[in-house]
């Protein structure tokens, strides 16, 4: 087992991360100017930019937007949860119906509107909803290579319906940087509509200045260090612009970094570290997002000074690139008197280097969709590789840091805990956390809350509560860890504590709803109701789809015999969710209270034909001889 968990592998040598940088525009403070200022004088570049993967990434939920299909085919069923998905265009806004049939009949329904349509078409047309700047994942995506409708990815296996926020980390990749509302994770002030210049650029205020000040660089000649042009950057800066998304793993920021604070020209460990976990098939499956990571693995990359941009030329579109182009990339350094292949497959392929040694391939996390594997070997062919199963059935080998050598002990155990908490929730990753935890060297200060982090996802809060017995509540400069020692605490009873801890942790992030849901609840069980009530409808009022909110609130009104405002707020949760257990045990209960038998007894059999295991519906049926 030690073997296992000391496992760490690395690429490659890198620079050493460094706070001096010749590029003007990476010092903090310079500001971003936006596309259609670049536009001014970038006209010609601009107006093919807009026709890229990336120039299309995001953008509002319109008609032209979509690249998808509607009408009676266009229909999505959830096995597993009994429900079904109608997208539809209606005055040129799009909605997503959620409904069940029984016999035929609607018995339940729930009308969305999207707000945003994230993807360019070339693979998928994924859907966000907006609830007062509060954004998620709706539970269905076009998949348009296969021209297709079906779940999200992931929702397969867990559907959380309307209820998937989308962080920094999720946007950050998929679209220009947003106006993240400060304290919030997933609640926006501003939203881009697609990627923009100055992500690959840095940003453009003192370059934008200097131009229009008549301060001209040949760049013929010289370089201009008053803008990034990623050409000119060191091939370990170029692979860290392109792999800052292009290299989809598990990120775990630096202490006091966001996802924000990336600028083209910097070293990404500076900013975040990524982890990927490696299994005995990881050679031949792959994530979607993974070609820096499959690109380094390639004895071309290992061999020779190549980048992505030897091949990709990122302002123009790969569907308007000719085949030829990539063609010429291979051969710098390869002609075709070396190729070795059959000439009866070199026909077949027209000679095409890189449709044969980067074939297309299905993705482990993304269904209905075929990429190019940028993994180049003379046995990595076309129509050698067509099966896309995921990992389930592989060895776990360990997890490998993809953007540092030599990554100390801490490193890795967050790096672990992280996978745990976003990928692959196994006990042999908190072991691994733990052994690494075990070798830090690291002042115990510096590492509380990886602590606390690994103590929380292991369920173990009379160890939190243990470690943060004298701690000030009003000291604490994490919000999360505050968050999970108030948790702690409220699950070994000392009320008093959690409701100080998770007070600090919304004083860190006020926008945070589920911090708010939590110290509510701590409240009541401090029998500060008047709080409660204050929080829950804070809560609310920030996003009135939050059925957790509404059931507990009921609950609170019910309590002080509120009944009809009680059960209006219990309506309105199982509104959004016909399954939800709480509201329906919680409803039961005022038909209980009643004596009205006639009334419960429908709502604890919902509950028990979906989960037959719970013991609460079970004994409160038997109460009206059910």
């Amino acid at each position: 087992m030690i073997g296992l968990l000391a496992l760490v592998t690395v690429f490659c040598s890198r620079n050493a991360p460094t706070a001096d940088s010749p590029y003007l525009n990476l010092a903090d403070g310079v500001k971003y100017v936006g596309m259609e200022t670049c536009r001014s004088c970038h006209t010609d570049i601009h107006a093919t930019y807009i026709h890229t993967g990336m120039g299309r990434s995001f953008d509002l939920a319109t008609p032209a937007k979509s690249a998808a299909t509607y009408g009676p085919h266009a229909i999505v069923y959830d096995t597993v949860n009994d429900l079904y998905y109608k997208p539809f265009f209606r005055d040129s806004a799009l909605f997503i119906l959620e409904f069940r049939l029984e016999g035929g009949d609607t018995v339940y329904k729930r009308l969305e509107k999207v707000s945003y349509i994230v993807g360019s078409g070339q693979h998928t047309n994924s859907h966000i909803v907006d609830f007062n700047g509060y954004v998620y994942q709706a539970p269905i995506t076009y998949y348009t290579q296969e021209k297709r409708w079906d779940l999200a990815p992931g929702f397969d296996e867990l559907n959380e319906r309307f209820d998937r926020f989308l962080t920094a980390e999720c946007i950050t990749c998929h679209n220009h940087y947003p106006q993240l509302v400060e304290g919030s994770i997933n609640k926006y002030a501003q939203m881009p509509r697609g990627i923009e210049c100055e992500r690959c650029h840095g940003p453009g205020e003192i370059h934008v200045r200097e131009k229009l000040a008549g301060q001209i660089v040949d760049t013929a000649t010289q370089i201009d260090y008053t803008i990034v042009n990623p050409r000119k950057l060191p091939r370990d800066l170029q692979m860290d612009l392109c792999q800052r998304c292009h290299l989809q793993g598990v990120a775990v920021l630096e202490d006091d970094k966001t996802f924000f604070d990336f600028k083209p020209g910097m070293p990404l460990n500076q900013v975040m570290n990524v982890f990927l976990p490696r299994f005995s098939n990881s050679s031949e499956k792959f994530i979607m997002a993974s070609q820096a990571d499959r690109l380094r693995l390639s004895p071309c990359y290992q061999m020779s000074e190549m980048t992505c941009l030897t091949c990709h030329n990122p302002h123009l579109s790969v569907k308007e690139t000719g085949r030829q182009q990539y063609n010429l990339a291979c051969q710098n350094c390869h002609t075709t008197q070396t190729c070795t292949a059959p000439a009866a497959t070199r026909l077949a392929m027209s000679d095409d280097c890189s449709g044969c040694h980067m074939p297309k391939s299905g993705s482990t996390d993304i269904p209905h969709v075929h990429i190019t594997d940028h993994f180049i070997s003379k046995t990595n062919v076309s129509g050698k590789k067509t099966t896309t199963a995921a990992n389930s059935n592989a060895d776990f080998l360990g997890l490998q840091i993809l953007t540092k050598d030599n990554p100390s002990p801490l490193e890795m155990a967050k790096g672990y805990i992280a996978v745990f908490d976003k990928y692959l929730a196994s006990p042999l990753m908190l072991d691994s956390a733990k052994w690494y935890l075990d070798r830090s060297k690291a002042p115990r200060k510096k590492q509380f809350s990886t602590l606390v982090h690994y103590h929380f996802a292991r369920k173990d809060f009379g160890a939190i509560a243990t470690l943060a017995a004298k701690n000030d509540p009003a000291k604490e400069a994490d919000g999360w860890t505050a968050y999970r020692i108030g948790e702690a605490m409220y699950q070994t009873q000392n009320y008093a504590q959690a409701v100080a801890f998770y007070e600090r942790s919304l004083a860190l992030l006020p926008y945070q709803l589920d911090f708010h849901e939590k110290l509510a609840i701590a409240y009541v069980a401090t029998r500060q109701i008047p709080q409660a009530i204050a929080a829950f409808e804070w809560v609310l009022k920030e996003n009135p789809k939050r059925k957790l909110a509404l059931t507990n609130l009921g609950y609170i009104y019910v309590s002080q015999r509120r009944f009809e405002k009680g059960e209006a707020l219990y309506d309105k949760a199982l509104a959004l969710d016909p399954d939800y257990e709480q509201a329906l045990l919680n409803k039961a209960a005022v038909r209980l209270f009643r004596n009205d038998c006639t009334g419960a007894a429908p709502l604890l059999q919902r509950i028990l034909k979906r989960n037959p295991g719970n013991s609460q519906a079970r004994r409160a049926l038997a109460q009206c001889g059910g």
